[in-house]
């Protein structure tokens, strides 16, 4: 049997004992069709050039062991490094969180133009974009790009608001507007026209989203890879909060996709393929009658993976494992 060298590119920096890489990259490794493992951390400082100044020589990778687990140190990102090129690989697993800055997906798509990436770096970035969602409207509450302070002032006449910075991540720097009252996520609190004057002096592009009651019901978040649902998991604010974000304090349980959210995702599957997305994340929210709606897509760094179990009760992350190596046999055998 074929056999497979994969490299792997995250950063260890923001991983705590709840992040899913650690059961992924441990079921992968047990897999028939792999000959190795390879992680390369944007947290050292070996690797700094090749991740700001793209320095294609300077990449270095620890092999993933059987012991391969999180520490507060960072250790099993230091173990036994080697200079190694993404060229020399069968397949290069992007696992990379916020912030990234577009050159970066350019330099890997320019530089490594024959390695396969999962996800595709062109791919990575215009889906990671927060506009990107609105090619789905149908599926979403309402929403507008707002590039300007009169885009949102028309969006908060409808309905109250919530402010999503293009550009940002982790549930950081949105905004809820309800009337003339702005409340930000980090919990600073202003009029509308005291808004309207920070924004003249530091605007900014946002997706205006309209804000829905239910979001104490939580945030679903649903794993799709290469086309098949592994699972879900409810997130929910912390107490007075309305951010749903497990970063920012929340809490979560397994859960499970309904019969809208499949209908979700076999919509927006085949968009993210073409695209070269094959592993994601998306969250909805309960919308005012109760129905789930479509309100984020995450193709960087999936979280909740490890708390999830596909529809048959196997982990997610053994199933995940499993079709991602038989994509990459897929495409291999391909160019033959």
């Amino acid at each position: 049997m074929k056999k497979y060298r994969l490299l792997v590119l995250t950063d260890h920096r923001g991983h705590s004992t709840e992040n899913s890489i650690y059961p992924l990259l441990l079921e992968m490794r047990k897999h028939k069709r792999c000959a190795g493992i390879d992680v390369a951390s944007r947290g050292l400082e070996n690797n700094r050039l090749f991740f700001e100044n793209r320095a294609v020589k300077n990449l270095f990778a620890a092999p993933v062991s059987q012991t391969f687990a999180w520490d507060e140190a960072g250790s099993a990102f230091k173990k036994n490094l080697e200079r190694v090129s993404p060229r020399t690989y069968d397949a290069v697993l992007l696992r990379l969180p916020h912030p990234v800055v577009e050159e970066f997906w350019g330099f890997l798509e320019t530089e490594f133009p024959s390695v396969y990436f999962i996800n595709n770096p062109a791919g990575m970035l215009k889906t990671g974009n927060k506009l990107f969602m609105l090619n789905f409207q149908e599926l979403c509450p309402p929403m507008k790009a707002c590039h300007s302070i009169e885009d949102i002032d028309e969006m908060r006449k409808q309905f109250p608001v919530v402010l999503k910075p293009v550009m940002s991540y982790g549930g950081k720097g949105i905004v809820r507007i309800k009337g003339d009252e702005v409340v930000f996520s980090e919990g600073e609190k202003m009029s509308f026209g005291q808004f309207a004057e920070a924004y003249h002096q530091h605007p900014e592009p946002y997706l205006a989203v309209k804000f829905l009651r239910n979001v104490t019901e939580g945030d679903k978040r649903i794993v799709v890879c290469c086309g098949e649902v592994l699972g879900a998991v409810l997130r929910y604010p912390p107490a007075d909060s309305w951010i749903c974000n497990v970063a920012q304090g929340g809490s979560s349980a397994e859960s499970a996709p309904d019969e809208n959210e499949l209908a979700i995702v076999a919509r927006i599957d085949p968009v993210m393929r073409e695209n070269g997305v094959i592993f994601y994340g998306i969250d909805t929210l309960c919308d005012d009658e109760g129905r789930r709606e479509l309100s984020e897509i995450n193709a960087l760094s999936i979280g909740g993976l490890h708390a999830m179990r596909t529809p048959a009760g196997v982990p997610a992350t053994k199933r995940a494992a499993e079709l991602l190596w038989e994509r990459i046999y897929e495409e291999h055998k391909a160019e033959k």
